[in-house]
């Protein structure tokens, strides 16, 4: 019986030493992360807020982790076909993605397919920052305020474009928006991107649009176009004499764009929290705050609870004004 005992617990305490040995392992394993470059996924073309914004951070992101972070540009279908690149990715942490709240939370609103759920495809990280949209015109528009321009669109209405950076984008919404608010339509013009709808602004080739600020600032210094109002609650420090579209006589109509990073889902959780810290301690940096203010972005961190919440919030605000301005998808 003795003898019975003594094998029983020769056996348990080894089954406990290989359990332990493998619980330490594990954790050995998530404290080495990340052990090779990692790829963060930019669903839009370079040149436009996200992609802006995926740089600095990539850049902070490197540094900190001690390890090469490769910004990877997939654009096309408004940011569908990188987010659904990222959504499919293996969830080890080795591939990330910075989206905005025009594909996680409008795109899901618009498609009745994706290659992506925004709930059950990611394990949020972290937001990362805020930025007001402008209100920007050609030169050639014959309006320099919001009042001229609402004058001009009912004097020639259906007749003034506003580019966007897709079907359904942010870029997008504002204007509907705007012409919900005025009741005075205009030609929406879809591109494949911010950096393609700008470029058009530039050109000429559209009126107006409602753009990123990060984006239109080298534009606005450079007078190729013209800056009407920015679509903020409040003035913002970075063109304080800029009036809101609010002051301006439309006082229910506000655009903030916000960006996130996340992973795919089952990325373990270890690797999310440690993305999370690190993540907080970039955005709080004051020189990382104030390169990231002049490009018209305001840093901010979440935990991923708070990420998640953001991104429902959002799905039921943006779906009613699509559902008035019955957009869909192309």
């Amino acid at each position: 019986m003795h003898l019975y005992r003594a094998i029983i617990l020769a056996v348990l305490s080894r089954a406990c030493i290989a359990v332990a040995t493998i619980i330490s392992f594990g954790v050995a394993q998530a404290g080495e992360w990340p052990e090779k470059p990692i790829r963060l996924i930019v669903p839009f073309p370079p040149g436009g807020a996200t992609d802006i914004l995926s740089r600095q951070v990539g850049q902070k992101l490197s540094e900190s982790l001690n390890q090469t972070v490769v910004i990877e540009n997939r654009g096309g279908a408004g940011g569908n076909i990188g987010t659904g690149i990222a959504a499919r990715a293996t969830p080890d942490g080795y591939t990330l993605l910075l989206d905005p709240g025009s594909t996680l939370a409008i795109s899901p609103l618009l498609y009745n397919e994706l290659p992506f759920d925004p709930i059950k495809s990611f394990a949020p990280v972290s937001i990362l920052a805020v930025t007001p949209y402008v209100l920007a015109v050609h030169p050639s528009v014959k309006a320099k305020s919001v009042e001229e321009l609402i004058a001009l669109m009912k004097a020639h209405p259906g007749e003034l474009t506003y580019g966007s950076s897709g079907n359904g984008q942010m870029t997008h919404l504002g204007g509907a928006l705007f012409s919900i608010k005025t009741g005075v339509s205009m030609l929406h013009i879809p591109y494949n991107g911010a950096g393609p709808s700008i470029n058009a602004l530039v050109g000429g080739q559209v009126s107006l649009m409602f753009g990123n600020m990060g984006s239109l600032l080298p534009h606005i210094s450079g007078h190729t176009v013209v800056p009407l109002a920015v679509t903020t609650g409040k003035r913002t420090p970075l063109l304080p004499s800029l009036p809101t579209i609010a002051e301006s006589g439309l006082p229910d109509y506000e655009i903030n764009e916000w960006f996130g990073i996340l992973a795919p889902a089952g990325t373990p959780e270890p690797i999310i929290t440690k993305l999370n810290s690190v993540l907080a301690k970039i955005l709080t940096d004051p020189q990382m705050a104030e390169k990231l203010a002049k490009q018209g972005f305001t840093p901010m961190s979440s935990t991923p609870d708070e990420f998640s919440k953001l991104i429902r919030d959002d799905m039921a605000k943006w779906g009613k004004v699509i559902k008035q301005a019955n957009i869909r998808q192309n």
